[in-house]
């Protein structure tokens, strides 16, 4: 039984690697797709790249509860609800880093230059619809719960609409990265090239969660811990943190509206999508610690509304505070683990 153990700690660290080349290749065809059907810069960050970067950790509650094993359940509440938390703390304070790391070559400086529109939609969205999940969580009644699951899927259906409606100027093909797939570099990718990548990533990324939720659930249980807070903490940093490089660098190039609707766009996808499927199929019987992640993740989305919306710039306090949430639930959990 000696070997069992490296053997795990390999596969996990494979499985972050298959989510995270996964993720790449995603996000770069959907930024080819995004020029090629003429959308603009906070359409393509808020709905293309959001939804690239979130499908890992989206994907990770479904496998959970398609497996159906001892945890399970946990494992997706906590993947569900650690997501949010993570994109509306640590990594705003990581993207408000990148900000103030590249102030002296960018445009704005530790300023922002965004579609203010959807920055303020992308907020309220997910405010709105975060906190929702939290009080279903209280308790409701089957023929409620399915009710509840429809609405979150409306809700996004309806922020998709309008974010399309108002998407911001189209990115510039000479700005875009090429294709990783793409062998004639000399010209733009094809379609069909694009799209063949796009269905690499997807496979990578299933194959991925799917060995991630099995070594979670079997590390939570040698290590002595509630499959829940581990999913909570670990899930979403493995799967969030990797990814949302691209918000970094981004920043760097000054491409602001990219930067934070890959950020805010990802925290709506988050607050609806995955809620729904975690409130129609599993028993969504929030605790405790899951209140408190939520919690913490509300009133990291209120400070993204002040000093991103409102004064429309990081600062180093908000720096500070969005690091300290995060490590304040960090603390958390060790001690009731």
């Amino acid at each position: 039984m000696r070997y069992k153990r490296p053997v795990q700690v390999v596969l996990l660290f494979a499985s972050f690697a298959v989510l995270l080349a996964g993720a790449l290749l995603f996000t770069n065809a959907i930024e080819w797709l995004g020029h090629r059907l003429g959308l603009g810069q906070s359409a393509v960050g808020s709905l293309l790249a959001a939804v690239a970067t979130a499908l890992p950790e989206s994907i990770i509650p479904v496998v959970a509860l398609i497996t159906d094993a001892e945890g399970s359940g946990d494992v997706a509440v906590g993947a569900i609800l650690g997501a949010p938390f993570m994109l509306a703390t640590i990594a705003m304070a990581l993207v408000g880093v990148s900000a103030f790391a590249y102030r002296r070559r960018r445009r704005a400086g530790a300023g922002l230059d965004v579609h203010v529109p959807t920055l303020q939609r992308d907020l309220g969205f997910f405010l709105a619809f975060f906190a929702l999940a939290l009080l279903v969580g209280i308790g409701l009644p089957d023929g409620l719960r399915w009710l509840a699951a429809v609405l979150f899927v409306a809700a996004y259906v309806a922020y998709v609409v309008l974010t399309l409606r108002g998407s911001g100027a189209v990115q510039e093909e000479e700005t875009l990265k090429p294709l990783i797939m793409d062998t004639t570099r000399h010209d733009p990718p094809t379609t069909l090239t694009i799209v063949v990548q796009i269905l690499v990533a997807l496979g990578a990324i299933v194959g991925g969660a799917h060995l991630f939720v099995h070594e979670l659930l079997d590390v939570a249980e040698r290590i002595g811990m509630a499959p829940l807070l581990l999913a909570l903490v670990l899930a979403p940093l493995a799967t969030e943190l990797p990814e949302k490089a691209n918000s970094f660098f981004w920043m760097r190039e000054s491409k602001d509206s990219l930067a934070l609707g890959n950020i805010t766009g990802a925290m709506v996808f988050q607050s609806t999508l995955p809620v729904a499927i975690g409130v129609a199929f599993s028993d969504w019987d929030l605790e405790g610690t899951a209140f408190v992640a939520g919690g913490l993740g509300l009133a990291g989305g209120l400070l993204a509304i002040y000093f991103l919306q409102l004064r429309r710039r990081f600062t180093l306090p908000a720096v500070l505070v969005w690091a300290a949430l995060w490590a304040a639930f960090v603390v958390y959990v060790a001690a009731i683990a």
